[in-house]
């Protein structure tokens, strides 16, 4: 008798965990929705790019690197200035071997600025929440340790 009522403990349990998690703001290329709720405490580094934009390319290979280095101190997104879908910020994910995470543009993300008028930029918001930027022109390696902090983690 009491197996019966399982299944609706269970369904109930599910939904009132699932009411707890925040909202989605963004979704991602890879770990799916995302709200700013959920990165505060720690600093995210927000990059718009476009596959037509020479320094967004070469900058690339700086901001893997700084991915693979600080990934577990600081979250790097990157969002496509142009809007692609996301079967098209795929491809372009895996053309330019982009190793950090993407904010997909299907739903329209929710960001806390607004989107830059030159390219490439960079916003960084910090632990509590602050947003500066966007810092303008290719970042390096040692640019963004220095405007995340990390350079002093080392």
């Amino acid at each position: 008798m009491r197996c019966r009522f399982l299944p609706v403990i269970l369904a109930l349990s599910v939904g009132l965990l699932s009411a707890c998690q925040p909202a989605s703001d963004f979704q991602t290329d890879d770990r799916g929705g995302l709200a700013w709720q959920q990165l505060q405490g720690q600093y995210v580094v927000v990059n718009y790019f476009a596959e037509w934009c020479a320094p967004c390319l070469r900058e690339l290979p700086e901001l893997n690197e700084f991915h693979h280095l600080y990934g577990d101190k600081v979250t790097l997104l990157g969002v496509s200035f142009d809007g692609l879908n996301n079967e098209e910020l795929a491809a372009l994910k895996q053309k330019y071997n982009i190793e950090f995470t993407l904010i997909q543009n299907e739903p329209a993300p929710n960001l806390p600025f607004a989107m830059p008028n030159a390219l490439p930029a960079t916003y960084i918001v910090t632990p509590e929440g602050e947003v500066k930027g966007p810092l303008l022109g290719e970042q390096t390696l040692q640019s963004l340790a220095s405007a995340t902090g990390t350079d002093t983690l080392e």
